[in-house]
């Protein structure tokens, strides 16, 4: 996945957003937004999973179906690009994986920026290789109430250095999950205003999340 053609002096500003988007819905839309301004991103590059290796397989939608989702949700911002590096591999892909395909070769000479839950960051310490992860990217916790950014600070293994790397982004609340979508349409529920009607429409479409 080509970025588009950088005309500017100094480095891209990038967003990885990665996740396993089943399916993406209006609060990823408005944290990679708020993230792009907050942080003056030139792009967001959102990444859906292909084998999560925090999952069963059982767990999520195929692949293809949540990357043709999430292409139809982000399709109208041009500031918004999905890749594909993730649903093409064989194997689970683990961040640090991510991280190193755009450091390397996705986005050469970029500064790469990895938008995740605050309540993910504070396990960082579990991550493979996190110390590496941190060295590559700045990391852009979107807050949660009840996931207090302050607790990374008592991780004694995270130099003062390291710790800078890692910026809360605060958001409007937006009581919306996928979990919570997924549970609508098996109970025959509406999702309008949810996920964008692209996506809404291709849920119909293709009879996903149905008892």
């Amino acid at each position: 996945m080509p970025l588009p053609q950088n005309r500017k002096p100094d480095p891209l500003n990038i967003g990885l957003m990665g996740g396993t988007f089943d399916p993406i819905h209006i609060g990823h839309l408005v944290t990679a937004e708020e993230a792009r301004q907050q942080f003056s991103l030139d792009y967001v590059i959102f990444i859906p999973a292909g084998l999560p290796p925090h999952k069963e397989k059982e767990e999520v939608s195929p692949a293809e179906h949540r990357c043709l989702m999430t292409t139809l949700a982000v399709m109208s911002n041009p500031s918004f690009i999905v890749s594909r590096v993730e649903v093409d591999k064989q194997e689970p892909s683990y961040t640090i994986d991510t991280i190193r395909h755009f450091s390397t070769c996705g986005a050469p000479g970029a500064n790469l920026f990895f938008i995740t839950g605050a309540d993910a960051i504070l396990e960082i310490l579990t991550w493979k290789d996190y110390p590496e992860l941190l060295q590559l990217c700045t990391f852009i916790a979107v807050s949660r109430p009840e996931y207090p950014l302050e607790k990374l600070g008592e991780a004694t293994d995270l130099s003062p250095e390291l710790i800078s790397k890692i910026h809360l982004l605060e958001i409007p609340a937006l009581a919306i999950s996928s979990t919570f979508i997924r549970k609508r349409v098996a109970l025959g529920k509406t999702i309008k205003y949810l996920t964008p009607e692209p996506v809404e429409q291709y849920i119909k479409k293709h009879g996903l999340y149905k008892k």
